[in-house]
């Protein structure tokens, strides 16, 4: 099963701080195949909603970017900032609380994968 677009668009900003922090540092392409991989493809990031949401989060300081040249082709790297690591586990704490309070208000069991 997939997830829907509008599940991870909610959660998108938590995952890439996440996906950073376990990292260090990464670029897009890596970031969404990493996620699928962990997720055993129930999450697929699309580069359309993961490049306005890594701006977003170098806009508020929470990422910092740094080009890196291999020949002609360059990429770009994105790191946590350190405003950007204490936020990480407000925002990992914030989703957990959200995510058990989905549980009791749908009185959802616990579920094995």
């Amino acid at each position: 099963m997939i997830y829907s677009s509008e599940l991870i668009k909610g959660t998108l900003k938590t995952i890439v701080l996440k996906m950073l922090e376990d990292n260090v540092r990464m670029y897009g392409y890596e970031m969404t195949q990493k996620v699928k991989e962990l997720t055993k493809e129930r999450i697929q990031i699309t580069e359309g909603a993961l490049y306005p949401t890594l701006h977003m989060l170098e806009q508020e300081g929470l990422v910092t970017t740094e080009l890196e040249y291999n020949g002609k082709r360059a990429r770009k790297y994105y790191s946590l900032s350190p405003e950007g690591k204490s936020k990480t586990t407000e925002r990992v704490n914030e989703l957990a609380d959200f995510m058990n309070t989905m549980k009791f208000l749908l009185d959802i069991k616990t579920q094995t994968a």
